[in-house]
């Protein structure tokens, strides 16, 4: 299976969004805020039916809104990030979502992988180590500094991240504060 990465842009969204549903709906990204209010619309987990209140559908088609909106931003060529869709890109495998900021301690650019996603049935098959390696010499040739990810400890993905050489920044923690 090819690990060829191509620029996704405004004509990929239909080719992109199914993959960034599948994360989702493998809970490979934070989920929508959830409420306890009762009501809605009934969902099936597994073999169980569980309420969604409307409160909760609002807030996920809120989060479904900006999601799209955030997608067509970076497919439209912003210089904060990029998209690559991974494999053919007819029928692409997976994704690689990458921002980009500058960073006064690294002395230039650096990016930050901010979401990664290949198809259940691909993993472990040694795709995703070479998409990052390539990425990584690329990114490196282009004048990038460093490439962060965030991810807990025990995630699918993490041991990925620190076999290609990823490390936790001593005494450091991410604060983020939603605006």
């Amino acid at each position: 299976m090819s690990a060829a990465l191509h620029l996704a842009n405004s004509d990929d969204m239909d080719r992109l969004l199914p993959l960034v549903d599948a994360c989702r709906q493998e809970g490979m990204t934070p989920p929508a805020a959830k409420s306890a209010a009762d009501g809605g619309a009934v969902a099936v987990a597994g073999n169980a039916a569980v309420k969604i209140s409307p409160r909760v559908q609002a807030a996920e088609a809120a989060e479904a809104e900006a999601r799209h909106e955030a997608l067509l931003e970076l497919l439209g060529g912003t210089p904060l990030g990029v998209i690559y869709l991974i494999g053919p890109r007819r029928s692409p495998i997976g994704y690689i979502a990458l921002s980009f900021g500058h960073s006064i301690a690294r002395g230039g650019i650096i990016g930050s992988v901010e979401e990664f996603y290949l198809r259940r049935a691909l993993r472990g098959r040694g795709i995703g180590t070479e998409v990052l390696g390539n990425l990584l010499r690329a990114l490196s040739s282009h004048g990038l500094r460093a490439l962060r990810v965030e991810t807990e400890a025990d995630a699918p993905g993490a041991g990925l991240f620190r076999r290609l050489g990823f490390r936790e920044a001593a005494g450091q923690r991410v604060l983020t504060r939603a605006l």
